[in-house]
């Protein structure tokens, strides 16, 4: 049986290095780069970067797992400090 975890080497920073994800991870990874109009080695750089423990691989899963909750979650509205919305106020 097959794998479903795919190993890829991807330069980082200047550096060679290989990162296994599952398929869907390396396609969602695909589409934010796409979007975000940046080359798959600078997102996978600035996700190294920006992670604060666990391996590469973890932390892409969390980074597109975390970026298609975000961008399918409806928006909350936002409220002021005393609790109400803010075009609900009375002068």
């Amino acid at each position: 049986m097959k794998s479903p975890v795919v190993k890829r080497s991807i330069v980082v920073a200047g550096h060679k290095t290989s990162v296994s994800l599952e398929e869907a991870f390396w396609n969602g990874m695909k589409e934010i780069s796409g979007l975000r109009n940046m080359t798959l080695s600078e997102l996978v750089g600035e996700i190294d970067g920006n992670r604060q423990q666990g391996n590469l691989s973890s932390a892409i899963r969390l980074f597109v797992l975390d970026y298609f909750r975000t961008r399918t979650s409806p928006q909350q509205p936002s409220v002021g400090p005393d609790g109400h919305h803010p075009e609900s106020a009375r002068p």
